[in-house]
C-alpha cells in the first residue's frame, strides 16, 4: 500500500525521522565530489541511533568515511537530535587506528552538552565551521531549517518534499537562483527507514521499518551539470495555438507538461513545478509562482473557469 502518510502525519505530528539510503546518498553525492576537497563537511540532522566507531549506521557519514581519502575532505562532523537528553557528535578527520587509512573505523564519537537539536547553540557553533552541510533535515522544520543555511550563508545539499518549492519563505530563493535542484531524485517517490518505534511504517525487510515517501528531491546550491543542459521538445507554438490556451486571469498560456513546452513561443508561459528539474536559468527566466504574484492577489492561474494546481511562470531568454 503505497500511500503517503508516512508524510502526512510526519508534517503533523512532527514525527519525521526518515533515513537515506546510502545509495540514494552516493548517486547524488558523486556529482559535487570536486567540492568536498579541503572542506569541512558537517550533517547536523543525522541519524538518531548514532554510529558507534567502526559501524557506522549512519548512511551520509558511511558514504563521507568511506569516500574520506579518494574526494580529499578536510573533516566530517555529525550531530543527531536526543529528545530530552544529551545527544554525542561524531568527528572524522584523521587515522585513529594507526593503519594509514582514514575511513569509518576512525571516528570519534564525543558528547555534547545539548540535545543535538541543529537550532541549538552548540550545533550552531559546528556550523559555523562547516563549509558543506549535506544531510537530510525534517520536513516539517523545513522552512526554519533552509532559512538557517542561508542565514550563514552555508553551502548545503539536502533532501525534502517537492511542494517545499511553493513555500512561500522558498520559493523566493529558487526564483533568484540561490537555491536549485539537484542531480539525481526527480519527484521521486522513495522508500526511506525509520525508527524502530515509528508506527506508520509500509513494510519492515531484515527487521528494519520503511516508511514510503512521495515526491522527494534533492535541493543544493552548488552547481552541478545538468543545470547547463538546454531543453529541447521539438514542440512549436505557432500553428498549434490550441494545445496552449491562454488564462482567464493572466495574459500567459497554460503548459500541462514540461515535455509539451514550445521553443518558439517568447511569451510568459504557465509550467509545472517539475519544470525545475529541468530548468537552465541561461535559458530561462523564472517571474513568479502563482499567488505569490501580486498581479493575481492570493489566487492561482484559472482556466476555463477553474482553478489550477500551482504553476511557476516563465518566459524563455531572448536569444536562448
Amino acid at each position: 500500500m503505497r500511500k503517503n502518510t508516512g508524510l502526512i502525519v510526519a508534517n503533523t505530528a512532527k514525527k519525521d525521522e526518515f533515513y537515506t539510503s546510502y545509495d540514494d546518498i552516493k548517486k547524488e553525492l558523486v556529482n559535487y565530489a570536486k567540492y568536498f576537497k579541503g572542506k569541512v563537511i558537517y550533517c547536523n540532522c543525522d541519524d538518531h541511533y548514532g554510529i558507534g566507531k567502526g559501524t557506522p549506521k549512519s548512511n551520509f557519514i558511511k558514504y563521507l568515511a568511506d569516500n574520506f581519502q579518494a574526494f580529499g575532505i578536510k573533516k566530517v562532523i555529525a550531530t543527531h537530535y536526543e529528545a530530552g537528553k544529551k545527544s554525542t557528535m561524531y568527528i572524522l578527520n584523521k587515522d585513529n587506528t594507526g593503519d594509514g587509512i582514514i575511513c569509518s573505523e576512525d571516528i570519534e564519537e564525543i558528547p555534547l552538552k545539548s540535545d543535538g537539536d541543529f537550532r541549538s547553540a552548540e550545533c550552531i557553533e559546528l556550523l559555523k565551521q562547516a563549509d558543506i552541510v549535506i544531510t537530510n533535515p525534517p520536513f516539517s522544520l523545513f522552512r526554519e531549517y533552509v532559512a538557517q543555511l542561508m542565514e550563514y550563508k552555508k553551502k548545503f545539499i539536502i533532501i525534502g518534499n517537492q511542494n517545499a518549492i511553493t513555500y512561500k519563505e522558498f520559493f523566493p530563493l529558487i526564483k533568484a537562483n540561490k537555491v536549485w535542484l539537484g542531480m539525481t531524485m526527480d519527484s521521486s517517490n522513495r522508500w526511506f527507514a525509520v525508527p524502530d518505534d515509528y508506527e506508520q511504517y509500509h513494510k519492515i525487510e531484515n527487521g528494519v521499518k520503511y516508511a514510503f515517501v512521495a515526491g522527494v528531491v534533492w535541493f543544493t546550491n552548488l552547481p552541478h551539470s545538468k543545470r547547463n543542459e538546454k531543453l529541447e521538445t521539438g514542440k512549436t507554438y505557432h500553428g498549434f495555438e490550441s494545445m496552449y490556451p491562454k488564462y482567464d486571469n493572466y495574459d500567459a498560456i497554460e503548459v500541462g507538461t514540461v515535455r509539451n513546452m514550445p521553443m518558439d513561443y517568447d511569451g510568459l508561459m504557465g509550467v509545472p513545478i517539475s519544470f525545475l528539474h529541468k530548468y537552465n536559468p541561461e535559458q530561462f527566466e523564472i517571474l513568479g509562482l502563482d499567488d505569490h504574484r501580486v498581479e493575481w492577489r492570493g489566487r492561482g492561474p484559472d482556466l476555463n473557469g477553474k482553478a489550477l494546481y500551482r504553476r511557476i511562470i516563465i518566459r524563455k531568454k531572448q536569444g536562448a
